[in-house]
């Protein structure tokens, strides 16, 4: 199982609460994380874009840098960690984003894949003018199937002539190509989202589910894999997990219940406004988002406990079958990054056999 880091590329991370750490997003920041990262042996690194934040007292999410940008920048001070950037692809055209992906190809020596978002939160896109009506919610997936063939075909030929409901390319040519195969993730659990992956992408990116239930995620596995059996390819997920780890399990549950009790409320309720304003999809990840039940930290699933009980949950999801990876935050990401790799990992029976460092 393949072990990466979901880098901060917003303020203060993945804790919508006044009582977890509140910080800027920098280079600097993330710089420091991905080499700590590729030290202990993470496999990749991953950054979401974000275009518009959630507001109230924390200011949730109003400060975000730029994916492939920093993304270049990063493959440039890293020698071996995998780097995927985040492209919210209504405001790029497909043969720009292919071209961009190619540059830092180059830079990071072929260790650079993209993941695919169709956009879901209005408000990020209207702002610019650039949100195509409501009608996107029903067919964002029929525009971004039309988008991976256009980059499939520039990636892997050089040259496009494709022509779509959505994307109309004459003889367009992006040189030079990729040195190995371009990855693509796909962030949706829907089942639009399920069935584009297994079409298109090779990992789709899931939401761990619930507290100290490493496990509840198998489902949507299940269903991934039913996907892929219409498509005869494989493909596996990459599992979203917050970790927050301490040297006892009293201790680790301590910080959960300061951030829980320091929630955001004002923050919490534009997410969940935006989560509703998509009525067509029930299964889709932005409902497991936007839900009240655990929205500080935006309802990711949630490992807390000690070092030990934290490295014995992770195997549990390394066992679940069609799991490639999981993409790990952190409360404290500097020191959550460290402990892992020096306090965790080393537990892990799922690890032991692959060449991490000691």
């Amino acid at each position: 199982m393949e072990i990466g880091v979901f880098l901060p590329i917003g303020n203060n991370g993945w804790l919508i609460s006044e009582n977890a750490p509140q910080y800027m997003p920098t280079f600097d920041l993330n710089k420091e994380i991905i080499t700590k990262a590729e030290k202990h042996g993470f496999d990749f690194a991953l950054t979401m874009i974000k275009l518009r934040g959630f507001g109230g007292k924390t200011h949730f999410w109003d400060h975000n840098l730029e994916s492939f940008t920093l993304m270049a920048g990063l493959a440039a001070v890293t020698e071996k960690i995998k780097i995927y950037a985040t492209a919210a692809t209504l405001t790029l055209p497909p043969a720009i984003m292919a071209r961009m992906a190619v540059t830092i190809d180059s830079i990071s020596h072929g260790r650079f894949g993209v993941n695919l978002v169709t956009g879901w939160q209005k408000p990020e896109y209207d702002q610019m003018g650039l949100w195509p009506g409501d009608e996107h919610y029903s067919k964002r997936y029929d525009a971004l199937s039309e988008y991976a063939q256009v980059l499939r075909d520039l990636w892997g030929t050089g040259r496009s002539d494709f022509k779509g409901d959505y994307f109309q390319m004459n003889d367009c040519r992006v040189s030079p190509t990729p040195q190995t195969d371009m990855k693509i993730i796909c962030a949706g659990s829907s089942d639009e989202g399920l069935a584009f992956a297994a079409q298109y992408a090779d990992y789709a990116f899931c939401l761990g589910k619930g507290v100290n239930t490493p496990t509840a995620f198998e489902t949507n596995n299940e269903r991934l894999a039913k996907a892929a059996e219409k498509t005869g390819r494989d493909i596996e997920s990459f599992v979203l997990f917050m970790v927050i780890a301490d040297e006892t399990d009293e201790a680790a549950e301590a910080k959960w219940q300061s951030y829980r009790d320091g929630v955001d409320e004002e923050a919490v309720a534009w997410l969940g406004a935006q989560g509703a304003a998509n009525a067509v999809s029930k299964t889709t990840n932005v409902h497991q988002l936007s839900a009240k039940a655990s929205a500080v930290n935006i309802n990711m699933g949630t490992l807390v406990g000690s070092y030990e009980k934290i490295a014995s949950m992770l195997d549990e999801i390394a066992a679940v079958p069609g799991t490639g990876g999981v993409l790990l935050t952190f409360d404290h990401f500097v020191e959550g990054v460290e402990n892992f790799g020096t306090r965790i990992q080393p537990l892990m029976k799922s690890r032991q056999a692959q060449k991490v460092p000691a």
